[in-house]
């Protein structure tokens, strides 16, 4: 009888099978997140105990370096004064709303940029001001880049809601009145270029990212371990293909989430290569001309204040609903198997996100410009 049980071999259903694999490539990275982290933790401590003599240039030495320049909206505020366009700003000439020939929201929201926190807080707001909350369904293989069809079909969707209503998809910029239909309202969000960029790297090697990719399509396989180890630091540093961002590169369909401002520029091919000149223009041009508002993530309290004022049937309480409830108890999508990045490898990536560093600069003025031109009583200096 013994050898019978030592020679019977134990089965188990498939999906058990991938659930026991995939729970031990989670151990597996979370310690190996754990151990980085650790490990960089204690070379901070190692250089603050430094002498600063033996500081390279290379480590940032923070301290009293003479008055700091204005940031944000008030270096925006001194750099209208000085060409004297303060004075003319005004909230009608800088709010595409007033363009919209129906009240709908179509949010083609950025990955990685705080859009999932955007999602909820319209989902909240929908039920307190009374409008519809439509999201587009998890996709197997997510298609930002539509052909002429589709683009067609995805305009008669969101023009099918009955509004007041909010329609929010994962796809790059489509003018809805190209196919003759009511022009909506466009609104986004956009994020540091290179923070974003890491964000993403380490979201789609995050455990519970495949948990629910699992769960939601059970017959995808597991990604390689070593994939999933792969540290970005090592990745940029080691000249892997994965983390080279090289001027003009076309990388079709859903492997190239390297830029936010193809979310913008929109279907035609011309916004395909990386970082180049006519990508960029496209893209700032859609935001002048379609947009309503174009938030910042790291500037939450002038993004939500914009969003109150500009759109106010949709964001009526915004930055109440969010400072109160939803930064309070909802942390959403927050990374803890993200680990820091040094500013050097940082630096490195921006010397090829050129363009994309300089939409972003180009949203968060204009931004600032909507704030600026409300004409608030704290904007008083």
């Amino acid at each position: 009888m013994e050898q019978y049980y030592r020679g019977r071999r134990l089965s188990f259903p498939k999906r058990t099978s991938e659930l026991i694999a995939l729970m031990a490539l989670s151990t597996t990275f979370f310690l190996y997140i754990h151990t980085r982290d650790l490990h960089s933790k204690l070379r901070e401590m190692e250089i603050k105990i430094q002498p600063v003599s033996m500081i390279s240039s290379n480590q940032l030495i923070l301290g009293d370096s003479g008055p700091a320049e204005p940031t944000g909206v008030k270096a925006t505020m001194k750099l209208l004064e000085s060409t004297g366009q303060m004075s003319t700003l005004q909230p009608a000439l800088l709010n595409n709303t007033r363009k919209a020939e129906v009240d709908l929201i179509f949010f083609n929201r950025v990955p990685k940029v705080g859009s999932q926190t955007l999602m909820e807080l319209m989902r909240r707001l929908s039920i307190r001001n009374d409008f519809g909350f439509h999201q587009d369904m998890v996709q197997r293989v997510e298609t930002i880049r539509l052909s002429p069809e589709d683009q067609a079909i995805l305009a008669a969707l969101i023009s099918s809601y009955d509004p007041p209503a909010v329609y929010i998809k994962h796809v790059c910029f489509t003018n809805v009145s190209n196919f003759g239909l009511p022009e909506p309202i466009y609104i986004n969000l956009v994020r540091d270029p290179v923070e974003r960029v890491i964000s993403w790297y380490y979201y789609v090697r995050a455990p519970w990212y495949y948990v629910e990719r699992k769960i939601a399509f059970p017959d995808i396989p597991l990604p390689d371990p070593k994939w999933l180890k792969k540290d970005f630091e090592e990745c940029v540093l080691s000249g892997d293909r994965e983390c080279k961002y090289l001027r003009g590169e076309i990388r079709e369909g859903i492997g190239d989430h390297r830029r936010q401002s193809m979310f913008f520029c929109g279907h035609h091919p011309e916004c395909l290569p990386f970082n180049t000149q006519g990508a960029l223009e496209r893209a700032k041009r859609a935001v002048e001309q379609n947009y309503a508002v174009v938030g910042v993530l790291e500037d939450l309290n002038t993004t939500l204040t914009v969003f109150e004022r500009y759109i106010p049937r949709f964001f009526e309480g915004a930055s109440d609903l969010y400072w109160n409830e939803i930064s309070r108890y909802n942390p959403i999508n927050k990374n803890n198997f993200k680990p820091p990045v040094s500013e050097e490898v940082k630096n490195m990536v921006r010397k090829n996100f050129t363009k994309e560093i300089e939409f972003y600069e180009f949203c968060k003025q204009r931004l600032h410009k909507q704030y600026l031109a409300l004409k608030l009583p704290d904007l008083v200096t």
